[in-house]
């Protein structure tokens, strides 16, 4: 090896020592080889499950890798200890969105920020099983620009007690995941930029895929679930060839409406666009000049600048075209598949004039507030479910809708309801990690129930099972969706057909 490789080599073994947070737990002993090395994870206090953490499932996208797709991780010698986190994607801290909202420090980033974050963590069953187990893959949220595997409520070891691996994963977001450039395009062997946060989380799938039988899993059963941000991820993979056969069911939560902006690709010209006007807000004149940036100076927006969102870019490679188009030709995964949304977390988009008042009539400005409300509500069933009519009309697999409406016991908020994330406790059967909750006997039951359907989904492709309610699956001449919360059950959309189509002409009227 000449010196030159050399120190790169050790470079990047520096960087990924310095991207983990310090250890802490126990080791046990339980040793897994992977393709790339050995690793050392830890036992829980039951004995029941054991996690692998901060496991590198690409290189550091650090340097000339920078605005690159995810290198294969380096192999390492000996054992690496896999019981602690190691840092999450480079994102603007946020510990607690409160008093502005309900997002508590449960549900936000704790641990230290790297550009070198492309890691992954795994809770596994411990004990013999019969077979090969079910994967869970969990994509987090948080609107491209922050989030991480290792935030509290996404803690797969209750999940991983039903029988199921629980995997998450870390992946690029912001302008270091999602900036296009026509110099990156150029680059490119594939003459694309943009998307390397959802390559990431390709990378992260193969390497599942490639590694997941060594701790039990079954690469043949794998599942990619997630929300908001990560349901619109779990949608963009669903209709890109390059992850095909990757995995074999998904799930989106807070994220599947029929309307374009949910599921549509910014074309790449206008991405490179954008891309133009943030280099030029960071005053650089080309990529070399933005990749001699700190990670740092990269995502800190300079007072005045324009606000850039981002997220998938249609860009020929990863997606060649819109996914309403991929759908429509039947071209997109046809795997079980299963979406919701959250009680509170939509408003009514519309007209509020003569017929609305006719269809929700109300005696005084309170009772309008709250039917404008209700009206928010089942128009946002039936967003999902007319995405799920769309779906069927070239697809063979089922198709699951869930509405939940349980708010988290919040005396001091009772306006937040059932806020936009606040299934994901539950779904995870994660209450304990609520701090300052006041739980009652009912959350225990809905987190009971909705995890067992989450899993029995990722076992089955099916969410039903021994002791749950019934869960019918989409059907395009029943208006029904299952409601999860203080009851289960099926229920209507809404409340009449008449209003099902003043929605739905609202609905596509806004979507102009």
């Amino acid at each position: 090896m000449n010196i030159r490789k050399y120190l790169k080599v050790l470079l990047l073994f520096l960087l990924m020592l310095l991207s983990c947070s310090m250890p802490h737990g126990r080791n046990t002993g339980k040793i897994v080889k992977t393709k790339y090395g050995k690793l050392n994870g830890t036992i829980n206090e039951s004995g029941t499950v054991v996690s692998f953490m901060g496991i590198p499932y690409a290189a550091p996208p650090v340097g000339n890798l920078r605005w690159k797709e995810p290198q294969p991780p380096l192999p390492w010698d000996g054992v690496r200890d896999a019981n602690h986190f190691c840092a999450s994607c480079m994102q603007n801290l946020v510990h607690s969105h409160l008093p502005n909202g309900p997002w508590t420090e449960e549900f936000m980033v704790q641990d230290s920020i790297s550009e070198d974050c492309l890691f992954l963590n795994i809770w596994a069953p411990l004990g013999k099983a019969a077979g090969k187990l079910p994967v869970l893959v969990y994509i987090h949220g948080g609107a491209f620009m922050e989030g991480s595997g290792s935030i509290d409520v996404y803690n797969g070891e209750e999940l991983a007690k039903k029988g199921i691996i629980a995997i998450t994963i870390n992946y690029r977001m912001g302008p270091l995941g999602f900036l296009a450039h026509p110099e990156l395009t150029a680059e490119s062997p594939h003459h694309a930029s943009g998307n390397y946060g959802i390559l990431d989380q390709i990378a992260a799938l193969k390497w599942v895929k490639e590694n997941i039988a060594d701790f039990g899993g079954d690469p043949s059963r794998i599942t990619v679930a997630g929300q908001s941000a990560g349901a619109m991820s779990v949608l963009a993979l669903i209709t890109s060839p390059l992850a095909s056969g990757l995995f074999q069911g998904a799930i989106t939560q807070s994220g599947s409406l029929f309307t374009r902006r949910w599921v549509s690709a910014m074309p790449l010209v206008e991405g490179e666009k954008q891309g133009m006007e943030f280099a030029k807000s960071k005053g650089a004149s080309s990529i070399a000049e933005l990749r001699a940036m700190t990670a740092k100076e990269i995502i800190t927006r300079a007072p005045g600048s324009p606000w850039i969102g981002y997220g998938c870019i249609q860009d020929g490679y990863l997606f060649t075209k819109d996914a309403m188009e991929i759908y429509a030709e039947g071209r997109q995964l046809d795997i079980p598949f299963m979406t919701g949304l959250n009680a509170d977390e939509t408003n009514y988009v519309g007209s509020t004039g003569k017929d609305f008042k006719t269809l929700y009539p109300s005696g005084s400005k309170e009772e309008e507030s709250l039917l404008i409300k209700l009206a928010g509500q089942e128009q946002g069933r039936l967003n999902s479910w007319l995405w799920l009519e769309y779906r069927a009309k070239n697809s063979k697999t089922n198709s699951w809708e869930y509405y939940f409406d349980r708010a988290i016991p919040w005396p001091e908020h009772p306006e937040f309801g059932a806020f936009h994330t606040g299934e994901v406790p539950y779904v995870f059967n994660n209450l304990k990690m609520l701090r300052g909750h006041k739980m009652e006997k009912t959350d225990t039951i809905v987190a009971e129930r909705m995890s067992s359907y989450w899993v029995n989904f990722v076992k089955n492709g099916n969410p039903n099972g021994p002791g749950l309610p019934e869960w019918a699956a989409f059907d395009s001449t029943r208006h029904e969706v299952m409601k999860i919360g203080e009851n289960a059950g099926m229920i209507p959309v809404s409340s009449g057909e008449d209003k099902l189509r003043f929605l739905k002409e609202q609905l596509l009227e806004n979507n102009k």
